[in-house]
């Protein structure tokens, strides 16, 4: 598909069903970061050269299940626990791209705060030290926690949220380990996806399985566009 930059529209018909009187989103006039003024504001835009540079080798490699050319950066607001605006970077497969916007709108409307929002390659692409730091990112071509099959983070079609609040949960195994502090589940405190809210609602209307539906583990951080 021929890369395109695309600014989210302020419209309800291409941000879904949300009040027109609320914040905004916008882009800047080349597609590249966001532009001054509260409120929310989203960009897609195409994988820069710079950024591509930093993945190679590290986040993505051949034999990756997508190229390069299919995946979008997000810069998007966020809102952070210290009840501030943030400036993150979400990177997903074109093709979820706007659903992805969509749903972080509606959590950027409802106050619910994400602790930081960086690509993988900041981290090294190690999903670990991600986790550590309770980041919330997408795309990494790697293995599936405890397998060796492709991960849905591979294809750019899962997000992790708030990975300490929303820890993966396998029997004793809870990763990351800070997360063993939210184990339970009603005890909920910012930051935290609970079934039935705004927080899960937002994505899985969407089309997006969450991770703590699942029965054979949970995995709270969790959202996909399940692969066929």
């Amino acid at each position: 598909m021929k890369l395109r930059h695309l600014a989210i529209a302020t419209t309800v018909a291409a941000l879904g069903a949300v009040a027109a009187s609320g914040p905004s989103a916008s882009a800047t006039p080349d597609g590249r970061g966001l532009p001054p003024g509260g409120g929310f504001h989203a960009v897609i835009r195409p994988v820069d050269d710079a950024t591509r540079a930093t993945m190679l080798g590290v986040s993505w490699k051949p034999g990756c299940p997508v190229p390069i050319e299919d995946l979008r950066i997000i810069d998007m607001t966020h809102r952070g626990f210290d009840g501030e605006d943030h400036e993150g970077q979400l990177m997903v497969h074109e093709d979820i791209a706007r659903d992805t916007v969509n749903a972080f709108r509606k959590l950027y409307l409802d106050d619910f705060p994400i602790r930081r929002m960086e690509l993988i390659e900041n981290y090294g692409g190690s999903d670990d030290a991600s986790m550590d730091a309770d980041n919330t990112s997408a795309f990494n071509c790697r293995a599936i926690t405890g397998g060796t099959r492709y991960s849905t983070h591979s294809y750019g079609k899962a997000i992790d949220i708030n990975t300490i609040e929303n820890p993966y949960v396998k029997g004793s195994s809870v990763y990351p380990p800070a997360g063993r502090g939210f184990l339970d589940r009603t005890d909920v405190r910012p930051g935290m996806l609970i079934d039935g809210d705004i927080t899960v609602t937002s994505f899985t209307s969407r089309g997006f399985d969450w991770g703590g539906h699942w029965t054979s583990l949970k995995d709270y951080q969790h959202m996909e566009i399940p692969q066929p």
